[in-house]
């Protein structure tokens, strides 16, 4: 039988509570917690990150809740208390049941609209099954409809945050299964390979390893800073490129990073055959999982 989730509300997400309350408190997960009149609902307003715990231990949340506190200051929500919400994670990882992997998603809205106040909460719950994808995958192109400069010419489409606003990714998503794939690399209309709607883009090249400069309107990459550290350490050379989808295919190896997947072979890119290092592969997911 699964475990079942965990729902921790904070209140305190950004300050202390006016009506004096504790920062933050676990909740009866079944039960209704959020009025329709929030904004998380009726207009998508808000942001999250999503932490991977292995084995009990959390992975990277200071780099998640620095990046959760980044996406806010972007949208212009009130700047975040940390400390609470990292509390209210560990909270969440210590009711949860003991599982292998486990999936701790922290989202914060605009709240209920017209009170200026924000809504938070932490829900963790038993990760799925990322296995498969772990072993390869097939990936499609699909054009993002933004170009790469979208960071200096379009600041307010958000580029680089993580907002609700999930729909175009997880539609996205879902015409990469109607093509007879796994999941999506995004292409700006200028040409470069982006990111995946859920994940971070890595490719080697020999003994250098590229990903995709933040400028270009991604998500800073929490994995793939976690594996450049590591690759640093061997000597390896590492950097912030802007790739044409050709190079990827061309290429030694490509990953699509990700804190609960982990790391994603591609297999293919449109039906193009990549190489996979199956060995480079899994030392990739034991960094990403803390087990190295």
């Amino acid at each position: 039988m699964t475990p079942e989730p965990v729902l921790v509300l904070v209140p305190g997400a950004s300050g202390a509570p006016q009506d004096g309350s504790a920062p933050f408190h676990i909740a009866e997960e079944g039960a209704p917690q959020l009025l329709v009149t929030d904004l998380a609902v009726t207009r998508g307003d808000g942001v999250f990150e999503t932490i991977g715990v292995f084995d009990g231990a959390p992975v990277n949340v200071g780099p998640h809740l620095a990046r959760l506190n980044r996406s806010a200051g972007l949208v212009d929500l009130p700047e975040l208390d940390l400390d609470t919400l990292s509390a209210a994670v560990d909270a969440a990882i210590d009711a949860h049941d003991p599982v292998p992997e486990l999936t701790v998603r922290v989202i914060v809205t605009r709240g209920i609209e017209g009170t200026g106040t924000p809504t938070a909460w932490v829900h963790a719950r038993v990760a799925a099954d990322w296995s498969r994808y772990r072993e390869g995958m097939k990936v499609v192109t699909l054009d993002r409809g933004l170009a790469s400069t979208v960071v200096d010419t379009s600041p307010w489409l958000l580029p680089g945050a993580k907002t609700l606003s999930y729909a175009v990714n997880m539609a996205a998503t879902r015409e990469a299964v109607r093509r007879g794939a796994e999941d999506v690399l995004f292409v700006s209309t200028d040409g470069y390979a982006l990111e995946g709607p859920t994940s971070t883009l890595l490719v080697r090249h020999g003994d250098v390893f590229t990903t995709t400069p933040v400028s270009a309107g991604v998500l800073p990459g929490t994995s793939v800073a976690t594996i450049f550290a590591a690759l640093e350490k061997e000597g390896l050379s590492t950097r912030e490129e802007l790739l044409r989808p050709a190079q990827v295919v061309e290429s030694d190896g490509a990953w699509l990073l990700s804190s609960s997947r982990l790391a994603a072979p591609l297999t293919h890119l449109d039906e193009q055959p990549i190489p996979v290092d199956a060995q480079l592969s899994r030392r990739f997911v034991d960094l990403l999982s803390g087990r190295a």
